[in-house]
């Protein structure tokens, strides 16, 4: 891990993610709602796959998505953090969240989605920190709306539309 400090939010603690979090993982992608956006992680294989990926993105950037923790009770909560993502052929500094089942609802993705922005801000040097959205995606639309001042659609790189709700530096 980098020597920088995790996001921080008053209902919420963040830690990096390890192979211990596999079964938390899977079934939070594992509702009928999170398979909409993420078929493919319905297997173990590929809950791994996404834990390893964020294990060398703290090596390479000493950030990634991070495991929230209910700071009351220690409850699995689900994941957010700063990823790189491809956004119109660069590589743009994203906000990702997902909220297990149980905890949907009270707000929390939008807590830790602020706390992450705060954290980029401070900690990263890039021009735009983004979240993308699946238009048909009215949950994290809701989210990222509030996070995020600016919106504007695009394609992704197999030409499906997407919104891109945006927080630029200047």
């Amino acid at each position: 891990m980098a020597d920088r400090p995790l996001p921080v939010s008053e209902r919420l603690r963040f830690r990096e993610m390890n192979g211990g979090d596999l079964f938390n993982l899977h079934d939070m992608f594992s509702d009928t709602a999170a398979r909409r956006f993420y078929p493919q992680m319905r297997h173990f294989e590929n809950v791994q796959a996404w834990i390893d990926w964020n294990l060398q993105n703290y090596a390479r950037y000493g950030f990634g998505l991070w495991v929230l923790t209910c700071a009351e009770t220690g409850a699995f909560v689900g994941d957010c953090g700063l990823t790189y993502q491809v956004v119109e052929d660069r590589d743009e500094l994203e906000i990702g969240y997902h909220v297990a089942l149980p905890h949907r609802h009270r707000g929390l993705a939008l807590e830790a989605g602020r706390a992450v922005l705060r954290y980029g801000l401070e900690h990263c040097d890039a021009a735009m920190i983004c979240s993308k959205v699946a238009p048909h995606n009215a949950a994290s639309i809701g989210v990222a709306s509030r996070l995020h001042r600016l919106r504007r659609e695009y394609r992704n790189d197999r030409g499906e539309r997407r919104l891109l709700f945006y927080t630029l530096r200047s």
